[in-house]
């Protein structure tokens, strides 16, 4: 097992601690619009240190392998401070020209995070870039995908250095350049890195930082044998596997509100009753999966929900099916940690489908979801970035996720314009919750308007509960049984006596 290092960063406000993983890699640097974006050059890699750090015009981290002596200490002479940390992972490499996911995704978010002041240069130790971490392991992407398609996506890559960029699905859209593995090593790693962070920070303070994960290659489409829709590794799947298998986080909620269904996340937990996936996207729209009666199989029967929405839904559609959906599903579920497939594609500026969420959408989305997780799971919660295609409307809303982090007013009523807005299909809307409640089983089912639990036995009783109230009820009855016996004896015997004369055959 890997120790990870502590990283201790002084600002006015007080030291800051966290956890990360070893760095293993340099940055480059180039400006767009004035601003300098860092992103990682693969061609250097630093070996084992004792220390190193990492300078941006967003702060410097440092970061030491050998842990402090305060580490052990609680939150309050440690001083973490910090309400959002994120990591970047632009994948500078992995590109295709007029391609909608191409790298110039991240550089843009990070661009507006800096344009609205909302990096640490501008808000101290309230934010925090993780700019130091190792790339996922190959046992990390194994605990979801497939150990022949691992090793085969490997080898492509002398095929795409040859060729300069090639398709790796069929003749779909996920293509690959010589860096993609390497860069979709990183992107997985960042994330888990945010979760090392966020759980460590948990075990000090009751409001741990909130993480985002600002990533490409996305993943949610990824399935556990290959690659889909723009993904190549399913990122938030990893870190869910991390979570339950590094820090026992055994029961991981996964809310996944890109426009399009995370047909590869439902697959690798679908037959998992400990990881909760609920996905909201447009009825019909790419890959064409997600329909509401696909719930899970066998053990994992009734940990999966799926809730199609009518083309033209907007803010007022996800404001109700967040609060008479998200929260009963997660309040029932009660989970450990809460981790968040953010797409942004659901924008009604995004090229590639027909909702109609606002900046505002994504603002209300993220701040309900992190009082969320403090409400059920210590605050612990991780943000993945997905799809979003419209730069402007893509990098405005993750900023405007970061004010809802932060706890201060949405800027959506500067950024939104209401003219692109139509009215929304409220009467379909409704029908699709109704339908959830319908068509889902006796262990999962909702029952509308009241939206309370119709819960059958086993999804009372998990299977650990399930088999440790047998043997508890095993143990009764023998007891029970063991009584009875005695009662009976004590009867017959006081009978038998009764009938026997104390005086017969005396003198």
């Amino acid at each position: 097992m890997e120790l990870p290092a502590v990283c201790s960063r002084s600002f006015g406000g007080g030291n800051l601690l966290f956890w990360v993983r070893p760095h293993v890699y340099s940055h480059k640097k180039y400006s767009k619009n004035g601003i300098t974006i860092k992103y990682i050059d693969l061609q250097k890699h630093i070996g084992s240190e004792k220390g190193y750090s990492s300078t941006s015009a967003r702060g410097t981290i440092y970061c030491s392998t050998q842990q402090e002596s305060n580490a052990g200490l609680p939150s309050d002479h440690i001083g973490v401070s910090a309400k959002v940390i994120f990591a970047a992972a632009p994948a500078m490499g992995h590109n295709q020209e007029s391609h909608p996911e191409c790298n110039s995704r991240v550089p843009a978010i990070l661009t507006a995070l800096e344009k609205m002041k909302l990096t640490s240069k501008f808000r101290g130790s309230d934010i925090v870039e993780v700019q130091n971490f190792r790339p996922a392991t190959i046992d990390d992407i194994a605990s979801v995908h497939a150990g022949a398609y691992i090793s085969g996506l490997e080898k492509a890559m002398d095929q795409a250095s040859e060729k300069g960029l090639i398709f790796i699905e069929g003749s779909g859209p996920t293509y690959a350049t010589a860096t993609t593995f390497q860069e979709s090593l990183f992107a997985a790693g960042a994330g888990i890195s945010l979760v090392d962070s966020v759980v460590a920070a948990s075990k000090f303070r009751k409001d741990p930082p909130v993480g985002f994960a600002l990533i490409r290659p996305p993943g949610h489409h990824a399935v556990p044998k290959g690659p889909m829709g723009f993904c190549v590794f399913g990122n938030i799947a990893i870190a869910a596997r991390y979570a339950q298998r590094m820090h026992g986080l055994k029961r991981v909620f996964i809310i996944d509100f890109d426009v399009h269904h995370g047909n590869g996340t439902n697959d690798a937990f679908y037959e998992d009753p400990d990881i909760f996936f609920l996905s909201t996207h447009q009825a019909g729209s790419y890959p064409g999966t997600g329909k509401i009666d696909q719930i899970g199989s066998g053990s994992g029967e009734g940990s999966t929900l799926n809730l199609p929405l009518p083309g033209g839904s907007g803010d007022t559609a996800m404001r109700k099916v967040y609060d008479e959906v998200i929260v009963p599903c997660a309040q029932r579920f009660k989970p450990d940690i809460i981790l968040v497939s953010a797409g942004y594609d659901a924008h009604v500026l995004d090229p590639l489908a027909s909702l109609q969420f606002t900046t505002g959408t994504y603002y209300m989305l993220a701040s309900n979801i992190k009082q969320l997780a403090k409400d059920l799971c210590g605050g612990r919660c991780v943000f993945f970035l997905e799809g979003g295609y419209n730069l402007s409307s893509l990098s405005n809303s993750v900023a405007d996720s970061f004010c809802a982090f932060l706890g201060e007013r949405s800027l959506a009523a500067e950024l939104d314009d209401p003219a692109y807005l139509h009215e929304e299909p409220l009467n379909k809307v409704k029908q699709a919750i109704e339908k959830v409640g319908a068509d889902q089983s006796p262990q999962q089912a909702l029952t509308h308007p009241l939206l309370t639990w119709r819960v059958g036995f086993l999804q009372r009783w998990r299977q650990e509960d399930l088999f440790q109230y047998c043997s508890t009820l095993r143990w009764h009855t023998r007891w029970i049984l063991f009584a009875g016996e005695l009662l009976l004896g004590l009867y017959l015997g006081f009978v038998f006596w009764q009938r026997i004369p104390l005086n017969e055959g005396c003198a």
